[in-house]
């Protein structure tokens, strides 16, 4: 078997990183995941790609624009680099449009790597839903490319019951382009969202974001950087993170503004909430500005429940296990907010209820 050379924790980009999670999913033994793909997908019309193990399986796909196809990733990351192998790229010509495009990722055990390229020309437009389910190690390197006007939504839901999920997105976004991408961990994996987005336009707006939801001894981990290149450039990062038990929720934000970039919004909001204080919630917000004309902001907060609310609520004939669901869920819906399709967003929804019914 391979060894895998891991980051360390003695790094400080890698520090909240459970990296003997991930070696142990991938040695870990393949076994049938008792999960139909087609019971993954969520009932939207649109194209549908599926991979089982990293494997594309054409039986519950149909690609539509999407082609399947071999790539090298063309990355220094870590873990991006291990994503070399058949994969799937969407290209859209100018003012081209594909929406409610469906990937879903199937793991069954051990390790499977599965690449990925999206290209949107000048005022295309795209919309896509990623699942990963199952079990083993999944790991993913998403190239972004938008040129000037496009626009692309996507949204991820990590509902794996075990394991560990491991994504790297790099993107570039041109003139007055945007990039949303909200992801939802409410699985029993540990995770690794790792994102590094440039704003190289004039007018750019990006936006990662979501929510981490843990449990047990779980470690879920979001790092992202944006770098504003270009002059009124935008960028959100939005996360919540709920952790219960003995789990840590981890979430790192850096926005750098380079000399010139004048103008620039900048947002970050971490926020983190214990249900019980024997987990744990990380926040590390940065700000890196080389222009003095700029609103760059970021807020980072830990707490409990707010005692009041409680109160209130329960005067109102609500018991305990239900306020607590309503208030946690209300903080974790602020977070998937911005996904477009109201499906899509009820959907993420249903999953963060099932997190909290179970965890509470």
């Amino acid at each position: 078997m391979t060894v895998l050379d891991l980051p360390s924790a003695r790094q400080e980009a890698w520090r909240w990183s459970d990296m003997e999670a991930l070696r142990a999913a991938a040695a870990s033994p393949q076994a049938p995941a008792g999960i139909n793909p087609a019971d993954l997908f969520l009932d939207i019309d649109g194209p549908r790609l599926c991979f089982v193990d990293g494997v594309f399986e054409p039986a519950h796909s149909r690609p539509g624009p999407v082609e399947v196809t071999r790539q090298i990733a063309a990355t220094d990351h870590p873990l991006g680099s291990l994503a070399i192998g058949e994969g799937w790229a969407l290209h859209l010509g100018a003012e081209h449009a594909a929406t409610c495009i469906q990937i879903v990722h199937l793991g069954t055990g051990g390790e499977n790597h599965v690449p990925a390229r999206i290209l949107l020309a000048d005022d295309a437009v795209a919309t896509l839903v990623e699942t990963f389910a199952g079990t083993g190690w999944a790991n993913r390197l998403t190239a972004i490319a938008l040129g000037k006007g496009a626009r692309l939504m996507r949204s991820v839901r990590l509902v794996q019951t075990g394991g560990f999920v491991s994504i790297r997105d790099e993107a570039e976004i041109g003139e007055a382009a945007s990039l949303v991408s909200i992801f939802l961990g409410a699985g029993g994996m540990g995770s690794r969202i790792d994102g590094a987005l440039t704003l190289t336009g004039k007018g750019a707006f990006a936006e990662m974001g979501g929510a981490l939801l843990t449990s047990g001894t779980q470690r879920q981990e979001a790092a992202v950087a944006v770098r504003h290149e270009q002059i009124e450039g935008t960028s959100r990062q939005i996360w919540r993170a709920v952790a219960a038990d003995q789990s840590v929720a981890s979430l790192a934000a850096r926005v750098e503004v380079a000399r010139g970039a004048q103008q620039t919004d900048g947002e970050q909001s971490l926020r983190g909430l214990l249900l019980q204080r024997t987990a744990t919630v990380n926040l590390k917000p940065e700000l890196e500005i080389f222009a003095d004309d700029v609103k760059c902001a970021h807020g980072a907060t830990v707490g409990e429940l707010d005692r009041n609310a409680l109160f209130y609520l329960q005067s109102r004939g609500i018991g305990e296990a239900q306020a607590k669901a309503l208030l946690t869920h209300a903080f974790v819906t602020d977070a998937l907010a911005r996904i477009g399709e109201e499906p899509v967003r009820e959907a993420f929804a249903a999953d963060a209820a099932a997190w909290l019914e179970a965890a509470l």
